[in-house]
């Protein structure tokens, strides 16, 4: 039997506070805010097209794919800075 949190079941999925993007990867930035403070938390995927053409991501990458993890994860972190801050740019 699974149970669910009643509040979470009810609530719509939040969307990123940001996306970036170069290429086929991508980096969503997701917030939490508590009574506390805000969190910030990133998620990165790579696009691609199967064998029937169509989209899929995946959280796998390639040795290609790992300098623009690496300026997503730059980019990333200087807009996280930004939103903490209190500034868009």
């Amino acid at each position: 039997m699974t149970y669910t949190n009643s509040k979470q079941a009810n609530e719509t999925p939040k969307p990123p506070i940001a996306k970036l993007r170069i290429g086929l990867v991508g980096a969503n930035i997701w917030q939490r805010i508590t009574e506390e403070d805000a969190f910030y938390s990133v998620s990165f995927e790579r696009r691609y097209r199967d064998n029937d053409g169509n989209w899929q991501s995946t959280h796998s990458y390639n040795v290609d794919d790992l300098l623009i993890l690496a300026k997503l994860a730059d980019q990333a972190h200087t807009e996280i800075t930004k939103l903490r801050s209190g500034g868009a740019d």
